[in-house]
């Protein structure tokens, strides 16, 4: 993966890095890629696929009803609010 690359796709995931880090992490995403490259290359006929290596039954604790935080006393804890919503920056771009 070329410089070039690496700026744009990090460009694209809106991660500021600096040049000096690009030039550390370039070689870091080569070899990465270059081990992808090695495992797509393994013979996994007949393998099943799983997402998980352990045979897992329902992981997940019971629901139990609890009372709730009061709205007040949640929306104390937000830096900026509008009425009784969180006011977030905005992060969508507007196109030129």
């Amino acid at each position: 993966m070329s410089h070039i690359d690496l700026r744009y796709t990090s460009h694209l995931a809106r991660l500021g890095f600096k040049p000096e880090e690009l030039k550390v992490f370039g070689p870091q995403v080569d070899k990465i890629l270059h081990f992808v490259e090695q495992l797509n290359k393994v013979d996994v006929e007949g393998v099943e696929p799983t997402s998980h290596p352990l045979p897992l039954a329902n992981v997940f604790r019971e629901d139990k009803i609890a009372p709730s935080i009061e709205m007040e006393e949640f929306l104390q804890h937000c830096p900026s609010r509008h009425g009784s919503f969180f006011k977030v920056p905005k992060i969508i771009e507007e196109k030129s």
